[in-house]
């Protein structure tokens, strides 16, 4: 039984490249750096930032965005850098 056909693969294969790279060139590939930026732990994220956990914890609380993940939480450097960018600016 054959659903689809060798061609009619080989051309939704085309298409489905062309597509993605053309919406790669346009955007600069930022959007998919953004999918793939790394996440910080909440200590890795303290060292950057120069304060301590409890420090952080605070700011968690206070509305710093953060990812919980099982029973991990991590953060998005990017995100918080806007916040902070944010609250200077306010």
């Amino acid at each position: 039984m054959e659903i689809i056909n060798e061609q009619a693969l080989s051309q939704c294969i085309r298409d489905a490249l062309r597509a993605e790279l053309q919406t790669h060139f346009k955007t600069g590939g930022s959007s998919r750096q953004e999918q793939e930026e790394r996440l910080l732990s909440k200590q890795e994220l303290a060292d950057e930032l120069g304060v301590s956990l409890v420090t952080l914890t605070d700011w968690m609380k206070k509305g710093l965005p953060f990812l919980r993940l099982h029973r991990r939480v991590y953060f998005k450097k990017s995100e918080v850098l806007k916040i902070m960018q944010q609250d200077i600016t306010d």
